[in-house]
């Protein structure tokens, strides 16, 4: 069982942590090429299909699926697709760092539908760790102050956070949860790449790849925050469930920040340390709190068992 948990935390930490490199293969796109949010994704999602695909030939993994299967794994595809357009276009927004942060109310938004559709117990460990969380990512917020935020970059980011959070609940409360992470992945981003095929008029208005450094952010696009993180956030989801992965998702903007620190020349200040702290401190007492209180219910029953043997 303790196994089982902490592979769930590794898969949940890794998840997050490689969904949090977007800006860092997604702004050179934006910037040096002028390409714009549907011909990234749609190639990001195309590779991610091809890699997916030729992991699970290699595997032997079967690409037949139920037919009662089909329409949720489609629904899936336009949640999870939808979600990467509405981040993609407040790039366009606001700052690629801002948006990271404050992609992160999707936990909440997990946490609340869990508990108001299907009855989930929300433990007071939870609910600290999403306020320090929220805490630590406020702090992380880089933008000038006395600088209101664009309404309409707030609006796709919430958009964003909540296809995600919807995303995470369905692959945790479905039938798709008896699919193999990497069926699951295969044909959620197989659905989801329609939804750019039919924004770019049928591909008549994609941009192309001109050179090969563009190639290689389009191929860690589909590798890193696709393949890897949706196949690790599915597989945490099946071992720990959506709540505790989505808390696990606060390491999203920490990874953007170390970036943003070691390429682009960010200047790390006290308050951005403490954001990192606070985040940091919500996801170990979310790791750490499980097995803290069975040991604590195991001293607390051996406690009262010799009581009854004095007396």
């Amino acid at each position: 069982m303790a196994n089982t948990t902490m592979k769930g935390f590794a898969y949940g930490a890794l998840a997050a942590a490689s969904y949090g490199v977007n800006p860092l293969f997604t702004l050179p796109l934006y910037a040096r090429e002028g390409m714009m949010s549907d011909s990234v994704l749609f190639y990001r999602y195309g590779l991610a299909v091809v890699l997916l695909a030729a992991l699970m030939r290699l595997k032997g993994i079967p690409f037949r699926i139920a037919r009662a299967h089909v329409l949720p794994l489609f629904a899936l595809g336009m949640l999870f697709a939808s979600s990467s357009l509405f981040l993609f276009e407040s790039y366009h927004y606001m700052d690629a760092g801002i948006a990271s942060t404050l992609l992160f109310v999707y936990p909440v938004l997990v946490a609340v539908i869990m508990a108001v559709f299907f009855h989930e117990r929300v433990s007071v460990v939870t609910v600290l760790s999403v306020v320090l969380a929220t805490a630590g990512i406020l702090l992380l917020y880089k933008g000038a102050d006395g600088i209101p935020l664009s309404l309409v970059g707030v609006l796709l980011v919430f958009l964003s956070s909540l296809s995600y959070a919807v995303y995470m609940v369905a692959v945790n409360r479905s039938a798709l949860k008896r699919l193999s992470a990497v069926q699951l992945t295969f044909y959620s981003l197989l659905f989801g790449v329609l939804l750019f095929v039919v924004r770019l008029d049928f591909c008549t208005a994609l941009q192309p790849v001109r050179h090969p450094l563009m190639w290689a952010d389009v191929f860690c696009l589909a590798l890193f925050p696709t393949v890897i993180s949706l196949t690790a956030m599915a597989k945490s989801i099946h071992y720990i469930g959506s709540t505790l992965t989505a808390i696990l998702g606060a390491l999203e903007p920490v990874t953007a920040l170390f970036f943003g620190v070691a390429v682009f020349g960010e200047r790390l200040t006290y308050r951005i340390c403490g954001g990192v702290v606070l985040v940091l401190v919500a996801v170990t007492l979310v790791i750490v709190a499980g097995p803290l209180s069975r040991r604590l219910r195991r001293m607390a029953i051996l406690a009262r068992c010799r009581k009854i043997v004095e007396h």
